[in-house]
């Protein structure tokens, strides 16, 4: 599969490209600084391409197979930046993936976007943009799967997780075993039209993405 990744060069993004590098797929990063794409060639990307989510992205989806939105505002915006990335830039891509003929997204999501007032108060408006993005996926008709990490971490992966439809306790997880989870997702069919909350566990990963046939 010719992959785009979105928000290539955030801090999931670039552990999904390494990954990805390291895979028969053809993974193509998308950036909005062009500045960027030596760093992530260097890391394993095959293709860069130059284009913003808030914009026309028609481009970039050329000959996709397979979209991954991994984009965020980051954690020091606020929340009308969180709307425009998480929310609508997600929502813009979703659409113009389906415009575009590309059959199968993959979405990184949060634990609490089913339930926003579950959350902190200070973290609602997050978990609303997060959730509206992920209905908007479902009712779009492309083959989804919507990935729900707890807490993001910068510690090394452990390659073991739990995950399910529904976690009630929060808890976290590293980065780079959210992206080995996307990785695995990718390639296996029982993630099709699926969703689940993902936190760090004792289940190795490929064990646990094969239990969801």
């Amino acid at each position: 599969m010719r992959i785009l990744i979105a928000g290539a060069n955030g801090k999931i993004g670039r552990h999904l490209v390494r990954l990805l590098g390291e895979s028969d797929h053809v993974c193509r990063a998308m950036v909005r600084d062009p500045s960027q794409e030596w760093e992530l060639r260097r890391r394993g990307a095959d293709e860069v391409v130059v284009a913003d989510l808030e914009g026309d992205c028609r481009a970039a989806l050329i000959t996709c197979d397979a979209v991954v939105f991994t984009a965020g505002s980051g954690p020091h915006t606020g929340p009308e930046k969180t709307v425009d990335v998480d929310q609508n830039g997600a929502i813009n891509l979703i659409d113009l993936a389906r415009e575009m003929g590309v059959p199968r997204f993959l979405i990184v999501s949060s634990m609490r976007a089913d339930d926003p007032d579950s959350g902190p108060k200070k973290m609602r408006h997050y978990f609303v943009a997060k959730q509206n993005a992920d209905n908007h996926l479902r009712a779009s008709g492309l083959n989804y799967t919507i990935v729900r990490p707890g807490k993001l971490t910068e510690e090394a992966g452990t390659g073991r997780v739990r995950m399910a439809e529904r976690i009630n306790e929060f808890g976290e997880i590293p980065r780079e075993d959210v992206a080995a989870v996307i990785r695995a997702a990718l390639d296996h069919p029982g993630t099709s039209k699926r969703e689940f909350d993902l936190i760090s566990g004792d289940t190795p990963i490929d064990e646990a993405v094969a239990a969801l046939d």
